[in-house]
């Protein structure tokens, strides 16, 4: 034969070797879905859905994170195919502050904020306790209007859930509101007298029964139900709807039902 004709021969067989390997890797990936999620409850959900998403031929693999901001600029940045750990208030704020496209795909479960000891251990406050509430907006909200439905502060009229320390019209005992981090006030509930702590750090840091909670009637609960979020564009892809069939399934809600004591309470 040829050697310019084996040369060609050669050349088509490594081509097509390349080009079948893509392919393989390709198709790999179609079923291989990544989800950002904090630790607690959400990865642990996930963990349900896995098996449920296992049985359709999918991968789910759940990349965990300890904070609200790093979930969104990695799904944003297309390292993940969704993520989930919050509530749609927050990412609607997230997106115009960061110009990100992230939507909800399905609601899944509220959490229930709540009111946990510090150095005090009811709500029988002293003249200047000290409350620490999240400083992000609408978490931040949510806690003064905990704080005002448990008769602690009284907020401007219509204030709702873009509450700030700036709406608190009457506070009797001279509270010092003080604003953290969400995830760091678990870390520094001993320096306080009451936090209001999210549902999921709540969770994750082990704290003990709270003093009060949101009601399950609340305008919170109509609002802050957590989501899946994917990217703009990716509502209706077999990915998503794949994995919101898995969340959005019987043993997922049982699975809630039995391990959070009302801590969090499935919405589907």
């Amino acid at each position: 034969m040829n050697k310019k004709v084996v040369s060609v021969i050669a050349a088509v067989a490594l081509v097509a070797t390349v080009f079948t390997g893509c392919t393989s890797k390709s198709a790999a990936d179609d079923k291989v879905i990544k989800v950002g999620a904090t630790p607690a409850p959400h990865a642990e959900i996930l963990e349900i859905a896995k098996e449920n998403l296992e049985k359709e031929g999918y991968t789910l693999e759940i990349v965990t994170y300890n904070d609200y901001v790093l979930p969104n600029t990695a799904l944003n940045d297309g390292e993940l195919d969704a993520n989930f750990f919050q509530h749609q208030p927050y990412l609607t704020d997230f997106n115009a502050e960061n110009g990100t496209k992230i939507v909800s795909a399905a609601s899944v479960h509220f959490e229930p904020m709540g009111i946990y000891a510090g150095k005090s251990t009811s709500l029988d406050l002293a003249e200047g306790a000290k409350v620490a509430v999240p400083n992000d907006t609408t978490n931040e909200a949510r806690a003064l209007l905990l704080l005002e439905a448990n008769g602690l502060i009284k907020l401007k009229e219509g204030a709702g859930i873009s509450a700030t320390v700036l709406d608190i019209e009457e506070n009797p005992l001279n509270l010092d509101i003080q604003e953290l981090e969400a995830a760091q006030i678990p870390k520094a509930i001993q320096d306080v007298d009451i936090a209001v702590v999210n549902g999921n750090y709540a969770l994750d840091a082990g704290l003990s029964a709270p003093i009060a909670v949101e009601a399950s009637d609340s305008l919170a609960a109509d609002t802050y139900a957590n989501i899946i979020a994917v990217r703009e564009g990716d509502e209706n892809s077999a990915k998503t709807q794949a994995l919101v069939k898995a969340i959005l399934a019987d043993n997922v809600k049982s699975y809630i039902n039995e391990n959070y004591d009302g801590a969090v309470v499935p919405v589907f």
